[in-house]
């Protein structure tokens, strides 16, 4: 048996009039596992308000960012977007603030800033949990202050920009672990907003399968009107640990592989680093001996070279998120390190 594609022009919703609603059209997902945060985001977006948004690597976190500027006023004006996790903290502070001419070695013109562009409109800080400690107290300024020095200037600046943050860390652990400062926690996670996995929303996966479907075969010049319904199953089963961005390269390397008008392609790659599901109980048992096993060698340190997430291959908030998720509890006589 197999599923037709559907006419690519067909409506989804109803059009709106609303400033923005165009781009909401665009969004796919929004009628099963992102109705509640597209709500929020229309309630927020209008406002002025820091959000933070948090949810694992490919969830769309760029996309619903997008989705608060094109909702709010500052629409006629510039989203600006910096990834905090790309560049080293010298030139994040210089590509954030701008820096002078001769402000440091190679800076042979003066250089205009992020949140300079970003005025009257809406600067998108993905990937905030990477951004250097000592960076952090200058950003706190200017969203308490709304001003700011350009490197190597004693001229301060002031601005009227709307920041939405995002991250795939645990903050509020990194705040515990002194790796994020408390005060700018508070001050980012105004109104948060969690996306969710896609092993979390199945009932959007056809959607998108058919949406990246119709979309790579227009590119490629290519006809696909048809998704045998066995692989859309085994699509809908398969726990995606990129998220939506691996299925969308999926879908791609399917399109090019594909003939005849079937989607076709190899079956989605095994991943048992994947994130664990409770409904595996075989995967969650050993995922739990291992760190178990691990613990219990490094005497219970969870940090430190020789602690169980150094044992691991992990970062140390990693392995706290995954034995919470597990419940795993250190004896009542360790305390966690």
């Amino acid at each position: 048996m197999s599923t037709a594609l559907g006419r690519p022009d067909e409506p989804i919703v109803r059009k709106s009039d609303r400033p923005g609603s165009s781009f909401l059209e665009t969004i796919v997902g929004r009628h099963g596992g992102l109705r509640s945060i597209l709500a929020q985001v229309e309630a927020v977006a209008p406002t002025s308000a820091t959000v933070l948004l948090s949810g694992e690597t490919g969830t769309g976190k760029e996309v619903i960012a997008r989705a608060i500027h094109e909702l709010s006023p500052r629409r006629p004006c510039n989203l600006v977007k910096v990834n905090c996790a790309a560049m080293p903290a010298g030139l994040l502070e210089s590509e954030l603030f701008g820096h002078e001419r001769g402000a440091f070695t190679g800076a042979i013109n003066s250089h205009v800033g992020r949140f300079a562009l970003a005025e009257r409109g809406t600067l998108f800080l993905d990937e905030i949990g990477d951004m250097p400690l000592g960076l952090q107290p200058k950003l706190l300024r200017v969203l308490q202050e709304r001003e700011f020095e350009p490197v190597g200037s004693t001229r301060t600046t002031r601005v009227d920009v709307r920041v939405v943050t995002a991250t795939n860390r645990d903050l509020r652990q990194m705040v515990q672990d002194r790796e994020f400062r408390e005060d700018l926690y508070y001050r980012l996670n105004i109104f948060p907003i969690s996306l969710p996995p896609l092993r979390e929303r199945k009932e959007d996966i056809p959607e998108f399968v058919r949406f990246f479907v119709r979309h790579f075969a227009d590119s490629m010049g290519k006809t696909i009107d048809t998704i045998p319904l066995e692989t859309m199953r085994t699509l809908i089963r398969h726990p995606w640990p990129g998220n939506i961005r691996e299925l969308q390269n999926y879908i791609a390397r399917g399109v090019i592989l594909s003939e005849g008008g079937i989607f076709e392609a190899a079956p989605p790659e095994k991943c048992e680093s994947a994130p664990v599901e409770i409904s595996n109980p075989t995967l969650e048992d050993k995922v739990r001996q291992e760190i178990l096993s691990a613990c219990q060698r490094a005497n219970w340190k969870l940090g430190g070279p020789r602690g169980a997430a150094a044992r691991l291959g992990l970062k140390r908030t990693t392995l706290f998120y995954k034995m919470k998720r597990l419940g795993i509890m250190p004896p009542a006589d360790h305390t966690r390190d």
